[in-house]
């Protein structure tokens, strides 16, 4: 269980933080702007929550609570040493129940003809507007996943990957089924 007595400790005022391994890396390091972005996602569903109910609501609360054991997944990255604690890591079964939740709430819809806009009503908007950062927390997390001596788990990056699409089927289903979808009409404004 996580016990927090000081909100501020100072070490990290030489503009580094600790790794839950332990190892301490810049605030600017790869892997803290992807852990900054999860972050960040799990924010901008928050603000989404204001406008959802019922079952929507209640998957973003399960995808928030997600989005934390991700962030520990990314702060824990493999070392080949052992750790004194199982390390909590996001494990295919998260990923299988996002790619369920996405047909169930896709079954409800007509099949896109066009692509449409991040807008519609504000729950929509909002949704659009976290898949959109999810998305750049999955370019990160594969940048990083790239470097040298960097390791980011399969599931996790699944997982994330199927956030996006949950957060855009999620956002349709928020636009009244699809039926208050924006289209996009290519050269309209010309």
């Amino acid at each position: 269980m996580v016990k927090l007595n000081r909100i501020y400790t100072r070490t990290g005022d030489d503009g580094s933080t600790g790794l839950a391994s332990g190892p301490r890396r810049l605030k600017s390091d790869l892997r803290l702007e992807a852990i900054g972005t999860v972050d960040e996602t799990n924010a901008a569903i928050g603000i989404a929550r204001l406008s959802l109910s019922g079952e929507a609501d209640a998957a973003m609360s399960r995808i928030q609570n997600d989005l934390f054991d991700l962030g520990a997944d990314l702060a824990t990255p493999e070392t080949g040493e052992p750790l004194p604690y199982e390390k909590l890591a996001i494990v295919d079964s998260q990923v299988e129940r996002l790619e369920a939740e996405i047909d169930a709430m896709n079954a409800r819809l007509e099949p896109l003809r066009s692509f449409i806009l991040p807008a519609g009503y504000a729950a929509a908007a909002q949704l659009h507007l976290a898949r959109t950062i999810a998305r750049r927390a999955e370019r990160l997390m594969v940048a990083l996943s790239k470097g040298e001596g960097e390791i980011v788990s399969g599931p996790a990056l699944r997982y994330v990957n199927r956030l996006s699409d949950h957060l855009f089927v999620a956002a349709r289903i928020a636009n009244d089924e699809g039926r208050a979808d924006v289209l996009w009409v290519p050269g309209a404004s010309r």
